[in-house]
């Protein structure tokens, strides 16, 4: 990646600390003028995750093969100025209501909040400049693991949110290959909320060809079906005997043609599943495996459901890391979230935030290797 400056070691700041802590780097300035930091966690098992203060963006993820050799499994940009182009959100945190709100509008005690239309009818990922085009204020916090800090407060009125929220995402990089995201927030009004984050994964490296030979399995017995906006219906239909069960491993490209009305929707899958167990305790979402490289990819979660995304609009025209084509289907992403358009879904689970609660959520993306 392009940095175009010396790297610093930041510290957590304990006195006579001797150990190196996070590696920070310039990756260009805004039209601003305002700098961008690259700050990068490591492990002694081979795991490297790099993390920009630009969106709070995953900008790679080398992660080893069943033989331990690392590749770099997330779609991106080599430098800031990809990331200041009109992409589909690589690798970035998303918000401050993640996913889709229909017609742009929802209302919140009894007041109708109008927020941007850039998704045709509906609101998408925070709307034309969510937190995924924000400048976040990055710390280190490593203690006995590298932790990167992002801070971020979004101001009442922003994007036609209602509140002051103040955000901060927590990115911990443990020594058994799992990266850890941890979201809390707090506000002064009323408001909605859903962060996740949305990074493109390919198991065989990124640029290496489509996903549809990943196996994938999805711990949901139920999922939202969608209209076609891609807003959910309301409805929790059960997986059983459609294309959007994967109880069990099932190749990406096994049914992701079929004759089914929601996948033609989504043109393949784009969808939210409603993940088994309790939402707030951590269980396993999802879990993919890749052949070819032995990487497996686990991801663990408190949020009640997860988006799965299968790169449907990729199409070749963007090119990214090491001037690698992004294809179709070249990514698939697994979104921990609450469910879409739950704003104006009073049977789905509350994105309510209100003064005096604190939002928190974890996810926990593992990779052991086959």
């Amino acid at each position: 990646m392009t940095t175009g400056a010396a790297s610093t070691f930041l510290t957590n700041g304990q006195a006579g600390a001797a150990e190196a802590k996070i590696k920070s780097s310039a990756f260009g300035k805004m039209p601003t003028g305002e700098a961008i930091e690259l700050y990068t966690l490591a492990n002694a098992s081979g795991m490297q995750a790099s993390i920009m203060n630009y969106g709070g963006t995953l900008v790679s993820l080398l992660v080893p093969d069943r033989t331990g050799k690392a590749s770099d499994i997330v779609l991106g940009f080599d430098n800031l100025a990809g990331y200041l182009t009109a992409h589909p959100f690589f690798g970035a945190l998303v918000g401050r209501y993640a996913n889709r709100i229909g017609h742009a509008r929802f209302a919140l005690n009894g007041v109708t909040y109008n927020v941007p239309k850039n998704d045709g009818e509906n609101s998408l990922h925070g709307g034309t400049k969510g937190f995924d085009k924000r400048v976040w204020k990055g710390r280190d916090v490593s203690a006995g693991a590298h932790a990167l800090e992002l801070k971020y407060v979004s101001k009442d009125g922003e994007e036609g949110y209602p509140g002051n929220l103040s955000v901060t995402v927590v990115y911990t990089l443990g020594a058994s290959n799992e990266l850890k995201i941890d979201y809390s927030a707090t506000t002064d009004k009323p408001t909605v909320l859903n962060l996740t984050n949305h990074s493109y994964f390919n198991l065989a490296g990124q640029g290496q060809g489509d996903i549809l030979k990943h196996q994938v399995t999805l711990s949901a017995d139920r999922f939202t079906p969608v209209d076609s906006g891609l807003i959910p219906t309301g409805e929790l239909r059960p997986v059983n005997g459609t294309p959007f069960d994967f109880r069990k491993a099932t190749a990406i490209g096994a049914r992701i043609e079929q004759n089914d009305e929601q996948l033609k929707l989504g043109k393949g899958y784009d969808h939210n599943w409603v993940v088994n167990g309790n939402a707030g305790s951590m269980r396993l979402a999802a879990r993919v495996e890749e052949a070819s490289s032995g990487r497996v990819l686990e991801v663990h979660t408190d949020q009640p459901g997860i988006q799965f995304y299968t790169g449907n609009f990729l199409d070749g025209a963007i090119k990214g890391k090491g001037g690698k084509v992004y294809g179709h289907r070249s990514g698939l992403c697994l979104e921990t979230q609450h469910f879409p358009d739950s704003p104006n879904k009073p049977s789905f689970p509350t994105v309510e935030l209100k003064p005096g609660q604190t939002f928190h959520s974890t996810t926990i993306f593992r990779f052991p290797a086959k």
